[in-house]
């Protein structure tokens, strides 16, 4: 049997980061309604570079590692709730 490397965001991983987003940003809504592909910005959830600095440090805390402002991949890795999530499996250190 050979093992993936990279984790992916399993549904338990995706529900946890979509609850960590809406209590982090006080925002409006369930959970439940963000759609795991769906852009973080702009026409998506709506969110700024404001959201996102609220959302690393509530990631660093509850993960353990750091989101860096310089990191290279930043637009990627906050481009959708599956994507944050799938970066979040690969990095947790809790």
């Amino acid at each position: 049997m050979s093992q993936d490397t990279s984790p992916l965001a399993d549904d338990a991983l995706l529900a946890e980061v979509a609850e960590l987003i809406v209590s982090a940003l006080n925002l409006d809504l369930n959970p439940s309604e963000i759609e795991p592909d769906a852009p973080l910005f702009g026409e998506g959830l709506g969110l700024d570079s404001i959201d996102v600095l609220e959302i690393a440090l509530v990631v660093s805390k509850r993960y353990g590692f750091q989101l860096r402002s310089d990191n290279d991949d930043n637009l990627r890795i906050f481009s959708s709730l599956r994507n944050l999530a799938a970066y979040i499996a690969r990095q947790r250190t809790k």
